[in-house]
């Protein structure tokens, strides 16, 4: 369980396990249930379309404590293969990202932030971890540049 008191669903585990294992699942994109008690399942994916899985991050949706729809936070696991510089082929690193613009509101924000641990402690496999606050963190030649290099 997270600093905040937010749980992670079995069933976030599952999914991991099946994109490391059977590598049909490209990617996983994590949320904070409306409750804001438990990290679920969002959606899972095996079309690996790093545009479209972008797209859904930069148009996430949290509630506010209020039940106020506004910009909202995710967590995701996206299996990324990129090609060696040295032209000695093609890797895939299991990488984590940690989506929280910096225009979320405060409550989504700080509960994004402090369950992280929780969640990344529960998928066991990651080789990469990105945090991200703005579009230009999950472009995806930064996201390469930094997954290429192990971070």
């Amino acid at each position: 369980m997270a600093q905040s008191g937010v749980s992670v669903h079995p069933d976030c585990i599952s999914a991991f396990n099946d994109l490391k294992l059977g590598k049909s699942i490209k990617y996983i994109i994590y949320k904070i249930s409306d409750d804001w008690k438990e990290i679920v399942v969002e959606e899972t994916s095996t079309e690996a379309n790093y545009d479209e899985f972008r797209e859904k991050l930069l148009n996430a949706k949290s509630k506010d404590r209020r039940g106020k729809e506004g910009i909202g936070g995710r967590y995701a696991v996206y299996d990324v293969e990129y090609e060696l510089e040295s032209g000695e082929g093609t890797r895939s690193k299991i990488t984590f990202f940690s989506w929280c613009p910096d225009d979320a509101p405060q409550y989504p924000r700080m509960m994004y932030s402090s369950s992280k641990e929780a969640i990344k402690r529960a998928l066991n496999g990651l080789a990469a971890d990105i945090q991200a606050n703005d579009a230009d963190d999950i472009e995806f030649n930064n996201v390469i540049s930094r997954v290429s290099k192990g971070r």
